[in-house]
């Protein structure tokens, strides 16, 4: 004779197969990165001679506070392909609660430093980049970037994380 402990065993196993085939179990959600980094840009489009600005954020999401962090951001190779587009970064600037900071290292040197000091859990450091289209750039093409960052914590810890788009710019022509 069967038990009925066995039988209750066999049901919970047949109704959690059933749950599985259909979707329907439950999944584990994925904790948040420790660090997170996007970017935006302030419209889609220019022109050649025009400029677009390019914002990057670094979001902390760890309990730990990030104390150092080394960016760098490279053409894609879709932009690469296109000799004809001449662009170049100019301008950076670090948003801070007293308003805009200047800093440095536009290009693909370390843009880490540009974050300012620690980064305190749950809260985030933007830096802005000016895009610069030359005035003799070709038109009808995409400028787009990848970026890779590594971040340490107070804790000891770190993250490194990467590729990360920004957003493509079309370089129109008037």
């Amino acid at each position: 004779m069967r038990s009925p402990q066995m039988r209750r065993f066999g049901l919970g196993a047949v109704l959690a197969l059933l749950l599985a085939v259909f979707g329907l179990a439950p999944t584990a959600s994925a904790a948040p990165a420790p660090a997170e980094l996007t970017f935006t840009t302030d419209s889609a489009t220019t022109t050649p001679g025009g400029s677009v600005k390019l914002s990057m954020t670094l979001t902390n999401n760890n309990t730990y506070d990030v104390w150092f962090v080394y960016q760098t951001i490279e053409p894609t190779w879709l932009t690469t392909q296109r000799p004809d587009l001449k662009y170049s970064f100019s301008g950076c600037s670090l948003t801070t609660v007293n308003g805009p900071s200047p800093c440095s290292g536009t290009g693909p040197a370390n843009l880490g430093a540009n974050y300012g000091a620690t980064i305190p859990p749950g809260q985030s450091r933007t830096v802005t980049l000016t895009l610069d289209v030359a005035a003799d750039s070709g038109c009808n093409g995409n400028i787009g970037f990848y970026s890779y960052f590594y971040a340490e914590f107070s804790d000891s810890t770190n993250v490194s994380s990467g590729p990360v788009y920004t957003p493509v710019t079309r370089v129109l022509c008037s």
